[in-house]
């Protein structure tokens, strides 16, 4: 249940920020998404076709340079 509220809570923050954000920034902000997506898609293709992990990661961090925080463009798991 906490994690639920604390979800909400998040999800009203975000979209409280993006409402105070003018239009320029918020299709900005799509594109820099839609850049991420397309490079963790790269990186899930690279995985499938045999690369080793270390190496999809490179290319992963090459392609998000300048797009997330992070060394895993935005988005870290457990392996």
């Amino acid at each position: 249940m906490k994690k639920i509220a604390f979800l909400l809570a998040a999800m009203s923050l975000s979209w409280a920020a993006l409402a105070q954000h003018s239009n320029k920034e918020v299709q900005e902000d799509i594109a820099r998404h839609r850049a991420m997506a397309e490079a963790h898609e790269a990186a899930a293709k690279c995985l499938e076709s045999g690369k080793k992990p270390a190496q999809c990661t490179k290319d992963l961090q090459a392609a998000c340079k300048g797009l997330a925080l992070g060394k895993y463009c935005g988005m870290k798991h457990v392996h």
